[in-house]
């Protein structure tokens, strides 16, 4: 059920607003087998349903914090509206207690047996289907053990291969999402901090990684030298984090270094490509690939390219841009400043400079002979180190990474 009158038509039509590998197949296949409705109706959606999932937006507010206002509003019509026992499961990402509170406006509007648990998501964009099939974890949080088997059923067919379903209170379960996204993003922020340094004293950040990610304290997961981290979660849910801690006293200035971190990480990318031009970037055309946040999604909120384009455009260079599958999504928000091709060697013409922002594997290995014979000069600003640096300066390029000498 969504309260949007073109998603809902658009979906039962078959068609996806966004991209997800294996999303479409997974809908056409279940719109066939008419175990799958979209629908406007909360009422028929209600009366339907033994378990509801709560999966709307909680954007950031002005200071910060996640506007759970959506999430309220979806829980008090389903209170107004049940006849029977419910169980309502929140997806969204909200702050902790939520739920509880959740719960305790639920009680004030129906005298039926409807109870609340917090089911976090851990998907990420682009394997978000894999991810939702195969859990490395489930995380539930409930106070009623009825609920807690109810939802435990739905599960169960996906977590045969023995990863857990932890079970747990309802305010611990929220903080598990926002404590994972916090980690996560520390240590892409972090290894960004390690890769500037190295361009300082002459280390280069690949080897470094590789160093350190083989010691099983530490993973190699998350530890690429880049442009930071975007998309709908991390820089929402760490402002929420960071939001919270303050409302209770308990200032997290870790997380508020991570999000500094990533953001100035930009703007250093930026004042690299400014060194290069000794400042006079006007009328200089320059050639980006990649405007996804990241790999295997069409999704550019918060995403690094847009910062970086913005950036150029201020400055007054000539942006082309392609993506395999962002142009539609960044044209929106860039509109007409941008030229936006459909292959990816077409934007090269003429160019001063190539920009790597997205490491789609089509940008791992590309014809570099044919670039370097396109451009008006061989210079490659690589955002995701992507490319071998020896390779690009054997072949007369002019090549700048993050983290190597």
């Amino acid at each position: 059920m969504d309260s949007d009158t073109q998603r809902v038509a658009e979906l039962a039509a078959g068609r996806l607003y966004l991209y997800e590998p294996g999303l479409q197949e997974l809908l056409d296949r279940n719109l066939r087998a008419r175990r799958l409705e979209f629908t406007q109706d909360l009422g028929s959606a209600v009366a339907h349903a033994e378990v509801l999932f709560i999966a709307v937006g909680t954007p950031s507010s002005t200071d910060g914090s996640a506007d759970v206002s959506q999430v309220m509003a979806v829980a008090e019509s389903i209170a107004a509206m049940a006849m029977d026992r419910k169980v309502v499961v929140i997806k969204s990402t909200v702050p902790v207690g939520t739920a509880d509170r959740i719960e305790g406006l639920i009680r004030t509007r129906t005298p039926h047996d409807i109870h609340v648990v917090s089911n976090p998501e851990f998907l990420k964009e682009g394997t978000a289907l894999h991810d939702f099939l195969r859990p490395d974890r489930v995380v539930l949080g409930a106070v009623n053990e009825r609920a807690v088997q109810s939802v435990k059923e739905l599960y169960v067919p996906f977590v045969r291969s023995g990863n857990p379903i932890l079970v747990m209170d309802r305010r611990s379960a929220e903080m598990t999402k926002y404590a994972a996204n916090l980690m996560l993003a520390a240590r892409i922020s972090l290894v960004n901090e390690i890769a500037n340094l190295c361009e300082r004293v002459g280390a280069d950040v690949e080897h470094v990684r590789r160093g350190i990610g083989t010691d099983n304290r530490i993973g190699p997961a998350f530890l690429f030298a880049g442009l930071g981290y975007g998309g709908s979660c991390f820089p929402k849910d760490l402002r929420a984090l960071i939001a919270a801690g303050r409302s209770q006293e308990s200032r997290l200035s870790l997380a508020e270094a991570v999000d500094l971190v990533n953001q100035g990480q930009r703007q250093r990318f930026l004042g690299k490509i400014d060194r290069h031009f000794g400042g006079d970037l006007k009328g200089r055309r320059v050639a980006i690939w990649g405007l996804a946040f990241k790999p295997g999604t069409d999704d550019i909120r918060e995403a690094p390219s847009i910062t970086i384009i913005q950036g150029l455009l201020e400055r007054g260079a000539l942006v082309t841009a392609h993506d395999p599958q962002a142009n539609e999504t960044a044209r929106a928000v860039l509109g007409g400043a941008v030229k936006f091709t459909e292959e990816m060697y077409e934007g090269l013409q003429g160019a001063e400079a190539l920009i790597l922002i997205t490491e789609w594997p089509c940008f791992r290995q590309p014809d570099l002979a044919l670039i370097r014979r396109t451009m008006k000069s061989p210079v490659i600003f690589d955002g995701r180190n992507i490319c071998d640096p020896a390779q690009v300066r054997g072949l007369g390029f002019k090549y700048y990474g993050i983290g190597r000498p």
